[in-house]
């Protein structure tokens, strides 16, 4: 059993602690310098937490609880255009990959008014290759309620935000409503504005716990961040990749930001134990930028 945790601290020495989570059987997720600062985002066995947690402390570091990592969040905005963004759907971003998540924005092709907004197969696909979709929408009621069509089709969790306060059960198609998150043309500072950022981390938490929970009783046939590792150790190009997160976990696979044609091969025989990635999960062309989609297969899967 593993417990994910975000390590905050400077660059000295931060060998150290690479060296500690290596030593204790655990993962790094996910690694970021800002100039001379470190976030490392990394899976822990259990009893062995307190171990990091020391080492951080020597380190003048911090350790936190990142119940997010190892997900994949898509945050969808109607369009791009400066009336949608920058300012709710960028703040929430930049709040939740505070708590471990890795999110994409997305806007969409014709996503504005309610007379022609509209969304394509296509953009379905790119969204349902995420574990959790945030649609970041606007202030008034009666077009969040008319414009359930954006997400009523879409297979993996959905929170919409938006200003007024509205039933969830009004917005077809929705698992969550989070209310006071509009369309707010300033950075999301005031007081009303964290509350409402700290009950979406809340509701996104609540929601992936929910899908851990169902994952359970048919679980991956090995933890996607045991995939991640093996790639990342298998497959040399990986080194050349200067996007974040070469491989990014998912709950249920991983995406490798790898191009398809070029690389599939190698994905596919990577070794996991005794047998081939591929004989464990579906390998397939990703509707971002032509990466490598990996979904592992579940155990019912491989059993039948």
């Amino acid at each position: 059993m593993y417990e994910t945790l975000t390590y905050s601290g400077g660059i000295h020495k931060s060998e150290e602690i690479k060296e500690l989570i290596d030593d204790l059987g655990g993962l790094i997720l996910q690694e970021n310098l800002i100039q001379m600062d470190l976030v490392i985002n990394m899976a822990i066995p259990i009893e062995d937490v307190d171990k990091i947690k020391e080492k951080a402390k020597e380190l003048l570091g911090e350790v936190s609880v990142a119940p997010m990592a190892g997900t994949e969040i898509a945050i969808v905005s109607p369009t791009l255009a400066r009336h949608h963004l920058p300012h709710a759907a960028c703040d929430i971003s930049e709040y939740i990959r505070r708590f471990g998540a890795k999110d994409n924005m997305i806007g969409l092709a014709r996503g504005a008014g309610k007379g022609i907004a509209g969304i394509t197969r296509r953009e379905i696909d790119l969204i349902e290759e995420h574990d959790l979709v945030i649609f970041a929408l606007g202030s008034f009621k009666q077009c969040l309620i008319d414009k359930f069509f954006l997400y009523s089709d879409i297979d993996i969790p959905v929170i919409v935000t938006g200003a007024p306060d509205i039933d969830v059960n009004q917005l077809q198609g929705a698992d969550k409503y989070v209310s006071g998150l509009g369309r707010i043309p300033r950075r999301l500072k005031r007081g009303e504005n964290i509350r409402a950022l700290r009950e979406l981390v809340k509701t996104v938490e609540e929601v992936l716990d929910n899908k851990r929970r169902e994952m359970i009783s048919d679980p991956p046939i090995t933890p996607a961040i045991f995939v991640k590792n093996a790639i990342e150790k298998q497959i040399p190009a990986i080194e050349d990749v200067i996007s974040p997160t070469p491989v990014t976990s998912q709950l249920n696979g991983v995406r490798v930001k790898l191009d398809y044609d070029k690389h599939h091969s190698e994905v596919e025989n990577v070794l996991i134990g005794d047998r081939k990635l591929k004989d464990i999960a579906e390998i397939k062309k990703s509707y971002m930028r032509d990466y490598i989609l990996v979904n592992l297969l579940t155990e019912s899967s491989i059993i039948s």
